[in-house]
Parts: structure tokens; C-alpha cells; sequence
């Protein structure tokens, strides 16, 4: 196609990279058009945007910029190195499911699998119907496509597909199920490292800290790491800047202190637990800020085959069903994961699960997104840290009950001896000819182990200032100069990877920041 990869040697940057200073180097002060808070898909897609229309940028990350060639080289070391809190984060309520978000200089981009979904036709419709929001539909799409061309959007190539992808869609294809498909993903020449949840070494994965980031540096911008922003600087009602204090990204230790002022406006894109919470730091007042907050909440099942599948080699993710997103709302796909994350998976300890852990060659992982209608709050702790309040209603169980009945049966179609539900309660191992004991799971949600991926809402987008907190630019009702550009404006459940629609918005938000006559101050 002509498209390939660019990495941060290939761009001469005029800009200005400033990592980590301690308490004993002096303040940094900053005078800019725009500040944009995050590098994630959000974050970095409004940047580059902004500094694309001739405008001066800063970008300021929480967390380090790490090269590639850095990445940890174990999950563990992902959690440690590139995830938010360790990936730690989990919901306050009963079921104690993770909230995996990453804390790196290109955010999630760097540990997500990088599927490439368009916003689906329902989902404006659906914005159009309940939210008013009617001017997005073409820009986000036209956006999409200069996407899609700039970081090398690609279906999964055959040399990558691994066999747990390819014993997905012999599964999903038996079934008959409507849709089954190997996924598009902003990749270019995977290799099949089945690296990607601790950031591709290989520099295939085109994560925003390898394109979009650079060339915001490229065209004059300041790029701030290790740099989380404390607050929002207001003036007279009107948001005029940030200020926070670098962290250093491996000790904590509190550095110098950073003021970013903003002439024309401040961008947040701190993700759907910080964004809010940043809000909220900052005063600002909003009947819905931190309300509306969405997730796909999901789980796997290993199937056990005769023969090796070896499922970290391919792709991470590759095939994918949305056969049942609108009916009964659900996302199947695939998902591999090393044995140390498997060995948490398994139960028992001891020489019982280094006996099962012998498996691990055998198994092939699974997983579904549920498409849930529960609703949940993103607020501040007692010291200003983000707390998930998030608990699935009956309803969204039953989904999440039948997904995993599925995902059985498809394993079973393509040839499972054997199914791992993983449910608390339930046989550790479910026979070919078990598999639709699933239909009865419990559906107490402390019996699952699940995540919460794909979030949504929090700073949530509408035309009302009592239900929303922006409009459809992206604009904080009643607070000049101020604009989320992540996935916390999203006021529905996608059923999709929302990373595609993150970046479609960023960039029409930014568009139409650019149009916008100046306003003195």
C-alpha cells in the first residue's frame, strides 16, 4: 500500500522531549496555543491534529516514554512498567473485577491487541436519537479513513494468524455464525510475537507513541513525560492552562513542579477514570460528571485440544464474531495470554497446578465482550484517585452467561476434548459433552473471573448540560476553553473496540478547535 511504519529515528524534531526533573531543577513554564493531557489514542490523535493546522502544542503524559526495544519482555513487567496502577484498578463493589487502563507515553495504544473497528452506523443513529448529537456521522468517519491510511490499518496476514485464531473461526464457521472474521488492526507486517498486552518490541503494533506522538515533536510541539496534571488552571470561569508535578516512573519520587498555559485552549484525554476525576480536581461543576460510566465487561474459556495450539504464537488477538452484538449483545474473539497470567487463571497450586500448567500448549483462550446497558460512577478517593463503582444488573449476566455458553460450544465445534469455564462453583473441566451445563451457571458475578475492558463515559457527550458535560465538540458546557477528547465522552455502549471511534472524534474535536474564531482573554 505504500504505508509503512514510522518510528521516532525517523522524524528530525525541531521539538522538545522533557522527561522526568527532580526537586532540585527548576520549574518548567510553559506558554502554548493548546495543551493536550494524555498520548493515548485520544490524546495524541488531537495533538498531531492541532499541530498538523499550525498550532503550537504541548503534550503532557503521566507516564514514561519508553522506545520499543524497552518494553518488558513478561506480563508482569507490562503491569509494572506500562499499566496504570500496576493494573491493579479495580471496581468497588462486590465482584472485584480489574480496570486495565495503561500509564505510558502512547496509553492503552501500547497494550491494547490494536483492533481497528469503525464506528458503527447504530451507534450514530443512536447518538442522534437519544443525545442529539447530529454533526458527527462524516467527520468522524472521514477522519477514520485518514486513519486507517496513516497507521497502516490490515487485516491480521495469514503468516500471523496462529492456530487459536484459526481454530476460532473453524468454530465460529461450524456454528454458522453470521459473522466471523480475522480482524483489521493497525499493524503493519505483524509477525505473530503475540506480544502486544506488554507493548510489540518489534515495532509492528503502530501504537500512537510511535507515529503521532513523534510528529507532534516533529512540527514544533513539546512533549512532557512522567508529567501526571494535578489540575485544570481557571480564570474568570475559563480554563486557561495545567499545572501537576512530574513523578519519576519508576521510584514515585515528586519532582520539579510543570505549568503549561494555553492561549486558545486545554485538551483533556486522561482516559475515562482520570479524565473525570481531573474534572472534578479542578472544580469543575457538572450534574454529570463522573455519571454514565460504561464498560464491556468480559471473561475467556480455555478449550483443551489433543494437538498444540500454541496460542502465544500469532497474533494476540485475531478473529472476531460481532454476529451478536445487537442480539444478545456480545463480542466474541480471541485472546492469547502467556502461562504466567494462565497460571493465574488455573485452580489449585501446588504440584496440582504445575500438573495443569503441562496443559499450556494445549489450550487455546477465548473471550467475550458484553455489550452491557449497566451504568456506573468514576469519583475521587479521599486522595484524589480515581474509584469505579460498576456492578453488572441481572440482565447484562444473562449476556454474559450465554457468552460464555458460546464460546464453549464454539471450542467444542473446533474440536475441544475439553472446556475451562473458570466459574467458582462449577467443575474445573467441562467435557465435549458437558459444555451445555454453561446454560446454568450461577449468575452471581463474584463467581466469574472477568475484566473490564473497553470503557466508556464519565465526561459524556449530549446537547443537555444537566445530562452531559460536553457537546458535540467536545466542549465542557458553560467552561470556555475546555475539551475532552477521549473515550469518557461516549455516551453509549459501542460493542465494538472503541479505539477507531476515540480517535474519529479526537480528530474532528480538534478540527473544529482550529476553526474556531480566537477568543481574547
Amino acid at each position: 500500500s505504500g504505508c509503512r511504519p514510522r518510528h521516532l529515528e525517523d522524524l528530525m524534531s525541531p521539538g522538545q522531549h522533557i522527561a522526568y526533573r527532580s526537586k532540585d531543577e527548576r520549574d518548567v513554564d510553559l506558554d502554548v496555543d493548546f495543551v493536550v493531557v494524555g498520548s493515548g489514542a485520544g490524546g495524541a490523535t488531537a495533538a498531531v491534529t492541532l499541530a498538523r493546522g499550525g498550532a503550537s502544542v504541548a503534550l503532557v503524559e503521566a507516564g514514561a516514554w519508553r522506545d520499543p526495544e524497552d518494553y518488558p519482555s513478561s506480563a508482569y513487567g507490562g503491569m509494572r512498567d506500562l499499566m496504570d496502577d500496576w493494573g491493579a484498578q479495580v471496581t468497588a463493589n462486590r465482584a472485584l473485577w480489574p480496570v486495565v487502563q495503561a500509564r505510558t507515553m502512547g496509553g492503552t495504544t501500547v497494550i491494547n491487541s490494536a483492533i481497528c473497528v469503525r464506528t458503527p452506523d447504530d451507534i450514530f443513529a443512536q447518538w442522534v436519537r437519544e443525545h442529539g448529537l447530529e454533526d458527527l456521522r462524516a467527520p468522524v468517519l472521514r477522519a477514520q479513513d485518514r486513519v486507517e491510511r496513516e497507521l497502516c490499518v490490515e487485516e491480521v496476514p495469514e503468516a500471523a494468524r496462529g492456530r487459536s485464531n484459526l481454530l476460532a473461526k473453524r468454530g465460529g464457521d461450524a456454528l454458522g455464525f453470521s459473522d466471523s472474521h480475522y480482524m483489521m488492526r493497525y499493524v503493519k507486517g505483524c509477525d505473530g510475537t503475540g506480544q502486544c498486552i506488554q507493548g510489540c518490541r518489534a515495532r509492528r503494533k503502530q501504537s500512537t507513541n510511535l507515529n503521532y506522538v513523534p510528529e507532534t515533536r516533529a512540527r514544533g510541539g513539546v512533549i512532557l513525560s512522567s508529567a501526571p496534571v494535578e489540575r485544570v488552571l481557571l480564570e474568570r470561569g475559563r480554563a486557561i492552562g495545567v499545572t501537576g508535578r512530574f513523578v519519576h516512573p519508576t521510584t514515585r519520587t515528586k519532582g520539579t513542579r510543570f505549568v503549561v498555559r494555553a492561549r486558545r485552549a486545554v485538551v483533556v484525554a486522561a482516559s475515562v477514570t482520570h479524565s473525570p476525576v481531573l474534572l472534578m480536581r479542578s472544580g469543575i461543576k457538572s450534574p454529570a460528571l463522573g455519571k454514565y460510566f460504561r464498560a464491556h465487561p468480559g471473561t475467556g474459556v480455555f478449550g483443551c485440544y489433543d494437538e498444540p495450539v500454541d496460542m502465544n504464537v500469532g497474533a494476540t488477538q485475531g478473529w472476531a464474531s460481532t454476529a451478536f452484538r445487537v442480539d444478545p449483545g456480545l463480542k466474541l474473539e480471541t485472546l492469547a495470554i502467556p502461562p504466567e497470567l494462565v497460571a493465574s487463571r488455573l485452580a489449585g497450586g501446588g504440584t496440582e497446578l504445575m500438573k495443569r500448567l503441562r496443559e499450556y500448549r494445549h489450550l487455546a483462550m477465548w473471550c467475550h465482550a458484553v455489550r452491557a446497558e449497566s451504568t456506573g460512577t468514576v469519583s475521587a478517593s479521599f486522595f484524589g484517585n480515581p474509584v469505579v463503582r460498576y456492578e453488572l444488573d441481572g440482565a447484562d449476566m444473562l449476556r454474559f452467561r450465554k457468552g460464555m455458553h458460546l464460546l464453549a460450544r464454539q471450542h467444542v465445534a473446533a474440536g475441544a476434548k475439553a472446556v475451562l469455564p473458570g466459574i467458582a462453583g462449577m467443575p474445573y473441566k467441562l467435557m465435549a459433552n458437558e459444555v451445555d451445563k454453561l446454560a446454568e451457571a450461577p449468575l452471581d458475578p463474584r463467581r466469574y473471573i472477568a475484566i473490564l475492558s473497553h470503557l466508556f463515559g464519565g465526561c459524556v457527550m449530549g446537547k443537555d448540560p444537566k445530562t452531559s458535560v460536553v457537546d458535540d465538540s467536545g466542549r465542557v458546557h458553560g467552561v470556555p476553553g475546555l475539551v475532552v477528547a477521549d473515550a469518557s465522552v461516549i455516551p453509549t455502549n459501542l460493542g465494538v473496540n472503541p479505539q477507531h471511534t476515540i480517535m474519529g472524534l479526537a480528530a474532528t474535536f480538534a478540527e473544529r478547535l482550529l476553526d474556531a474564531p480566537l477568543v481574547a482573554r
